[in-house]
């Protein structure tokens, strides 16, 4: 169950962090560039929509338009007329501006020779405006027609002259946005610089904390740091109670009271072989963790629990318990995080006995099997299946809250053992966890641990 070593090829933890960033800081540009260059299309094709609906309307309501289309295409108002349209043409931007008669006979064009031929686009049944796209005699434009009407009146109902026509090409619209580029990019540039230099500060932060070392090295030292904060609290619980019967000793023998001092110490030592013996008697048992069971044992007591524990190694399974995939600091952080929940359900359960079962043994599959069960009141069942999810915890204050630096345990536990392709299940009446660790022959994935 030795640690795993971390190649030294492994990319460090703030490498990590800054290809991250800056990923993230590439994509979100891209997208935000891409939003930009849209809304400038769209932005452009309804100038586009707006400026042929005005003009169209302004033509058709002309008095030179409904009397050239009355005098006919070869009359001098309409020669007027598509000087006046040139002109317009040129000022409002347009690419072109075409006016016909009630059967689609252009009188204006800006190609001379399409004058007197058919237009070609939609005209409308009714006289209503019309705005649509279509490709004509100078390719894809916008386009809005608008009828010219002659007003009636008692004797004579209005009716359609003719129709304007005004439109923009798409390659005329697709130059404007060509203007609105070098802003577009101008806006992404900055954003690129920002976001970079945000990663850069956030390299910094993360080497300020890690170092150099590889992601794998972290996810080791927090796990490490778990583990030892696990046999640190074992370890002083156990030496609190073997203080406080020590202490009890030296005032019974200060009292004169030396049998019950002999006896109690007599005791005290029985019952602590008796211990050691169950917890250390199998050889394949790593003394790490033996020691973290013993101390774990004492916390318990402590707190008015007992624990017990059922160890079915053999001497002979030593071999075997050494080719699990979890190093011996992540075996302790899996059992201790495990009998630390056991303990504090079992220690607020209304049960009596209070207690909590390990059990540790060698599967016919070929790993390593740790069950956990206690006497709590159980796990309510609307968290039952999330009880392995990042900042769920089924520990709460005596006000009903969940305590902000709850909710990691179980989790951390989940992700070490699937992460090397193990399992963990957990069942209720009684609650119970399960935690199968196979042999490092296993096919498993990265041992990376992230909230």
């Amino acid at each position: 169950m030795a640690a795993k070593a971390v190649p030294r090829t492994a990319r460090s933890a703030t490498s990590r962090v800054f290809l991250v960033l800056s990923a993230a800081v590439l994509v979100v540009t891209v997208a935000v560039t891409a939003l930009l260059v849209w809304d400038s299309r769209r932005a452009e094709y309804g100038e586009a929509e707006r400026t042929t609906h005005a003009l169209s309307l302004a033509l058709a309501a002309s008095p030179t338009t409904a009397t050239a289309l009355g005098e006919g295409i070869d009359s001098e108002p309409a020669e007027e007329l598509r000087a006046l349209v040139s002109r317009l043409s040129r000022e409002a931007g347009v690419s072109y501006v075409t006016v016909m008669d009630a059967q689609g006979i252009r009188f204006t064009h800006p190609d001379a020779s399409e004058i007197g031929q058919h237009y070609r686009g939609t005209i409308p049944a009714t006289p209503t405006v019309l705005s649509e796209r279509w490709t004509g005699t100078l390719g894809p434009s916008v386009r809005t027609i608008a009828p010219v009407v002659s007003v009636g009146d008692s004797t004579a109902p209005d009716r359609v002259l003719g129709w304007v026509s005004v439109g923009i090409t798409v390659e005329s619209i697709g130059g404007e946005i060509v203007q609105d580029l070098p802003l577009v990019f101008g806006v992404s540039a900055v954003f690129v610089a920002l976001g970079v230099l945000a990663a850069l500060l956030g390299r910094l932060a993360t080497r300020r904390i890690t170092g150099d070392l590889s992601a794998s090295a972290v996810h080791e030292a927090l796990v490490s740091h778990e583990s030892l904060r696990t046999l640190s609290e074992s370890l002083r619980a156990q030496t609190h109670e073997h203080a406080n019967r020590l202490h009890t000793a030296i005032a019974l023998l200060e009292l004169g009271r030396t049998s019950d001092a002999i006896e109690m110490l007599a005791d005290t030592s029985r019952r602590s072989q008796e211990l050691v013996d169950r917890v250390t008697a199998p050889a394949a048992l790593d003394p790490i963790v033996s020691a973290l069971i013993l101390g774990k044992t004492a916390q318990a007591a402590e707190r008015g629990v007992e624990l017990d524990a059922d160890i079915d190694l053999a001497p002979g399974d030593a071999q075997l318990v050494e080719t699990i995939a979890l190093s011996t600091m992540d075996l302790v952080t899996v059992i201790g995080n495990l009998l630390d929940n056991a303990i504090d359900a079992a220690a607020s359960g209304a049960a009596r006995p209070r207690s909590v079962c390990l059990e540790i043994v060698w599967t016919m599959e070929g790993g390593l099997r740790v069950t956990v069960s206690d006497s709590g009141d159980g796990i309510d069942p609307a968290l039952l299946e999330r009880v392995f999810d990042w900042g769920v915890s089924t520990k709460t204050t005596a006000m009903g809250a969940v305590p902000e630096e709850r909710g990691v345990g179980l989790a951390l536990v989940s992700r070490l053992v699937t992460n090397v392709g193990g399992d963990v299940a957990v069942s209720s009446a009684p609650t119970r966890f399960t935690a199968v660790v196979p042999a490092s022959n296993v096919p498993t994935v990265s041992a990376e641990v992230a909230p």
